[in-house]
């Protein structure tokens, strides 16, 4: 058995291999320098063919285009009409992005526990933190796996709830034959560099609401009721601020990155799935690791492949294990630390610790492997055989 690298021994990898990272080519730059070269490089025409090509592949009425995911949340909870007094439902396992857009608007987040398999919010969680108060719920496609989304759904006809489906891991995924983002009221992407498709910073919401659509644009412009494009077409100067609004707009120069991004889409989705399924097979026997799970009717996206390493069958605790992958030049991650388990929260919520069992229990044993499309056979390979060789040296 060869020593572990944070032994001294050989690491398996002669550099590190990033937990997730865009995939960039010739026709990317391309699209991009075309837009450099032409009359509009911020909010112009290849904007709205963006949001028209991405409201068509995942089969939504409307997109609007942020400059962000976290501002394409924030546009969400203003849509929905969240404020002062208010409270919106979401997960604490997930990016403090999720949970902040409600505070942005002066309304309240009140978490929900998740479900063990998925790491999704707990529909029958939701339902016991429903008050009169309540006006949104978040779910959170947790890795690229789609929330309950019929359970949360039907919660949300019963009490007249918007639900705001945070998929900022799931563009592609599909949930009982739906593509996700044409299911839930307002559905929120994200185009980071480690997401399937990258617009360097930049965020979408698909909705079938021509209203939340209409809410959404006024939104991200200021408040003001048109844009410089369509007063110069028209020739006019005149323009109204209607509502208090953020700069959030997109520019060409990103839209153009999108398109051409999204045209790669599906071959994206196949290689994250086929690595996904590597792992699996890999890991099948070795009973140290809990696999992550894809609900029968569902297909996952898998923007992440977060393993549980199961602590008592081991001699390492998971930091141990954590620091012994990174040595092997794996560049392993942790999604994520709960948020109400952040200072701002504790501070500001009274949080201690232990509200969320579940959440917290699902942190303490959580680490992401690297997954992303562009990830070569051998790279494959060596997580493999990074995890498996962590493990032979850590089992009790």
């Amino acid at each position: 058995m060869a020593d572990l690298a944070i032994h001294g021994g050989p690491p398996v990898r002669g550099s590190l291999l990033p937990y997730g990272h865009q995939d960039i080519d010739d026709d990317d730059i391309e699209a991009v320098v075309r837009i450099l070269r032409s009359d509009w490089i911020t909010t112009g025409p290849t904007v709205r063919e963006f949001e028209d090509a991405f409201a068509a592949s995942v089969g939504a009425r409307h997109a609007v285009s942020f400059s962000s995911g976290t501002a394409a949340l924030h546009g969400t909870a203003f849509a929905a009409g969240l404020g002062p007094g208010m409270e919106a439902i979401t997960t604490p396992l997930t990016f403090c992005a999720t949970a902040n857009c409600v505070i942005y608007q002066g309304a309240t987040p009140v978490f929900a526990d998740v479900t063990p398999d998925t790491m999704n919010i707990d529909p029958a969680e939701v339902a016991r933190r429903i008050t009169p108060s309540t006006r949104a719920v978040l779910p959170v496609d947790f890795a690229g796996h789609p929330a309950d989304l019929d359970a949360i759904l039907e919660l949300a006809r019963s009490h007249e709830l918007v639900v705001i489906e945070d998929a900022s891991h799931a563009l592609g995924a599909e949930h009982r034959g739906r593509r996700v983002g044409s299911i839930s009221h307002m559905t929120v992407f994200s185009f980071h560099p480690v997401k399937h498709v990258t617009t360097g910073e930049g965020g979408m919401v698909a909705t079938d609401d021509p209203d939340l659509a209409a809410r959404l644009r006024l939104f991200r412009n200021h408040g003001i009721d048109s844009d410089a494009r369509n007063r110069q077409a028209s020739g006019q100067w005149h323009y109204e601020m209607v509502v208090l609004g953020y700069n959030y707009r997109l520019t060409d120069i990103a839209s153009a990155l999108g398109l051409a991004q999204l045209r790669r889409l599906e071959g994206n989705l196949r290689s994250r799935r086929r690595i996904a399924r590597l792992y699996d097979e890999a890991f099948s026997g070795l009973p140290e690791i809990v696999r992550p799970v894809e609900r029968p009717g569902v297909s996952s996206a898998w923007h992440l492949y977060p393993i549980r390493v199961d602590v008592p069958r081991l001699r390492f605790t998971r930091a141990e294990v954590f620091a012994a992958l990174r040595a092997e030049n794996i560049g392993v991650n942790v999604h994520y630390i709960p948020v109400h388990h952040h200072p701002y929260y504790r501070e500001r919520f009274g949080y201690q610790g232990g509200e969320y069992p579940r959440s917290e229990a699902c942190y303490e044993s959580l680490i992401s492997l690297p997954m992303f499309h562009a990830m070569t056979d051998q790279d494959v390979d060596d997580v493999i055989a990074a995890v498996v060789k962590v493990m032979e040296h850590c089992q009790r």
